[in-house]
């Protein structure tokens, strides 16, 4: 298959790129690059079945491929509140250009929908039957409702049209190749423990999130894409919590880290809890995480140190 993968030198869409290659496939990568990174494909441009093209998703494509990842949105809240109303258009434009693509073309299409469309959750676990708790004016809005709003799209394309269409919420995910600078707690932990830096956790520590290693989620990908006839929301993420106390002692310990917790105020509309049900997925696709934390946290640190260095 030809397959077009939107945000392609982004963090998860590099390694999505990776796989597919490795498993015959060929990949038109494509980015605008507001957060994704050359660096994050370098490897990959000499591979003859790979193809790169700078392009905004708010804007049409006229490509011809058989299937779509449309990874394409800031993901991070520093990214994603630098400028909302281009992250919501990206979603959103993004969602509707990628999906009339998919409707001229007749490929299947995989949106990359993500767990803050439950917001600050009232039920935890949460399944993908629970409709969420989002604040629509919040500083967090602009990415919580245009993911929203473009799994809206991606089900009505599939009953009016009779699309092909998977979607995944992808909970927290962590691994090589995450941006240093973009805020999300395992790389700010880990840069900060690394330079002997303060360890800067928000609100009193107790909130907690659950981590996947970006290969086991990559392979939730890869089944959930190529399993036929699953029109619904699936959950993809590690089922195992942690809260940022326990999580911060912990990458102290594996850095060797001499630096101190430091606590700041929450930040406006920030969940309590991130925890996936994922028994959807286990029955589905026969998927659950594999990689233990420590262990994708050890290859994480490796990245960072190489990053750090250089």
């Amino acid at each position: 298959m030809r397959i077009l993968v939107t945000g392609g030198a982004g963090f998860l869409g590099s390694h999505l790129s990776e796989r597919l290659l490795a498993i015959g496939h060929s990949v038109l990568c494509v980015d605008n690059f507001y957060t994704g990174n050359q660096k994050n494909i370098e490897h990959l441009r000499d591979n003859r079945d790979f193809e790169l093209m700078r392009h905004d998703v708010t804007f049409p494509l006229y490509v011809e491929v058989d299937g779509i990842f449309n990874l394409a949105c800031p993901a991070s809240p520093i990214h994603y509140q630098r400028n909302p109303v281009q992250t919501f258009k990206t979603s959103v434009h993004g969602a509707i250009n990628m999906l009339g693509l998919a409707k001229r073309t007749g490929a299947r299409f995989f949106q990359a929908s993500t767990s803050e469309i439950y917001g600050d959750p009232a039920v935890s676990p949460q399944p993908e039957e629970y409709w969420g708790n989002v604040n629509p004016i919040g500083i967090r809005s602009c990415y919580d409702e245009g993911k929203r709003a473009a799994e809206t799209l991606t089900f009505d394309y599939h009953r009016q049209f009779g699309l092909d269409i998977r979607v995944a919420r992808i909970f927290n995910t962590y691994g090589p190749r995450m941006d240093m600078n973009d805020g999300r707690v395992v790389s700010n932990f880990i840069v900060q423990a690394l330079k002997q830096e303060p360890i800067t956790v928000y609100g009193d520590g107790t909130q907690t999130r659950s981590f996947c290693y970006v290969d086991d989620l990559i392979e939730g990908f890869i089944k959930l894409f190529f399993t036929s006839d699953i029109h619904e929301p699936v959950n993809l993420g590690n089922p195992t919590p942690i809260n940022m106390l326990e999580l911060a002692e912990e990458i102290k310990v594996l850095t060797k880290s001499q630096s101190k917790i430091e606590m700041r105020p929450l930040p406006g509309d920030d969940p309590k809890q991130r925890e996936p049900k994922i028994e959807r997925a286990e029955k589905l696709l026969g998927w659950k995480p594999k990689i233990e934390r420590q262990s994708g946290l050890k290859k994480t640190i490796e990245y960072f140190k190489e990053v750090i260095a250089s």
